[in-house]
């Protein structure tokens, strides 16, 4: 079992207990199988899972921590054969705990699938399903790369727009697993250096243009570079060693783990590991030609990691995909 606290007990409550037991295990376990199969879910039945997950989301902090054994995922970006293949290689929920660090729509040709497909198992297994915060899950960015349209196309309104990005603003921030690995969507902040201001942000709020919050989703480690400077993508910073080194200090743990940006053999290390990057999304954009990858510890054992790389999933596996012009940005 996925054990996650914040600060205290498991934030699996009574409460969201209760929550489970009004959809309906059945129910969900219904979804899941389609979902599974790449198929659609109605408007209505998109609208109560998203109610359900904000309930269990509300109950879990900015910072969630995290006990081993978990696998840590990084960006999915809307690719739903390739996230089923992840399950393939890196077992299937609730056999696995998985820890997601954001990115699950935009770009893709299935960024509703995957998301919605996401929040029914994190409703399903509140307590080994875990997804943090990245900077595609925010209201203007999906306008602009692909999850508004996307909805549009399939359901004919925004109305499932509307309902996940709602459920974004409950997403948490970050997670530190066994008090040794601090995980993120993008990098640090300068004006966030201790993983206790990171637990007093407003997070219920759509992504802002600057600040803590904004930097936690869009910073990157730059290996030329020592201090911090601003960052060409227009939003965040770029942060040397020595940052990383005087943040794992400040806050007594060993890495950071952070997603975010393309990696051509799926992870990366930067600054002596301290801090490592995941990609999670084989052939990028169905043209990189990348493979992913996922972070796996142990139980008990966050010093050495195993990292499985996996390729996309061949063609038999997808079916027909509607091809639609995918936005040429590569942040």
């Amino acid at each position: 079992m996925l054990a996650v606290r914040d600060d205290g007990p498991n934030p699996l409550t009574n409460r969201n207990r209760d929550v489970i037991g009004q959809v309906g295990s059945n129910d969900i376990d219904n979804q899941i199988e389609r979902l599974m199969r790449c198929e659609v879910l109605l408007e209505h039945e998109v609208k109560t899972l998203c109610v359900k997950a904000r309930e269990i989301l509300a109950e879990e902090g900015n910072v969630q921590i995290i006990d081993t054994p978990v696998t840590i995922c990084g960006d999915i970006h809307g690719q739903f054969h390739d996230l089923r293949e992840l399950f393939k290689v890196g077992g299937p929920p609730p056999d696995t705990n998985y820890l997601f660090l954001g990115d699950y729509v935009d770009r893709g040709y299935n960024s509703v699938e995957t998301f919605i497909l996401l929040i029914a198992l994190k409703c399903r297994y509140p307590d080994r399903i875990m997804l943090i915060r990245g900077n595609h899950e925010s209201r203007q960015i999906t306008q602009v790369y692909g999850f508004y349209d996307e909805c549009l196309r399939k359901y004919g309104n925004a109305s499932v727009w509307k309902h996940c990005v709602d459920l974004f603003d409950y997403l948490a921030l970050a997670a530190v697993i066994d008090g040794k690995v601090f995980c993120v969507h993008g990098g640090l902040s300068p004006t966030c250096p201790t993983i206790d201001e990171i637990r007093s942000i407003n997070r219920q709020q759509e992504v802002p243009h600057e600040g803590s919050m904004c930097d936690l989703m869009w910073s990157d480690p730059e290996d030329s570079m020592k201090g911090w400077t601003f960052s060409p993508r227009g939003a965040g910073y770029l942060f040397g060693p020595e940052p990383a080194e005087l943040f794992c200090d400040t806050n007594e743990i060993d890495q950071i783990c952070r997603a975010h940006q393309l990696v051509m053999e799926g992870f990366k290390f930067h600054f002596d590991k301290r801090v490592v990057t995941v990609w999670s999304a084989p052939n990028y954009c169905y043209r990189c030609g990348n493979v992913a990858a996922i972070m796996q510890f142990t139980e008990d054992n966050t010093t050495e990691p195993n990292f499985i790389t996996f390729d996309a999933a061949p063609q038999e596996d997808r079916g027909y995909a509607q091809r639609h012009p995918l936005p040429d940005y590569f942040l």
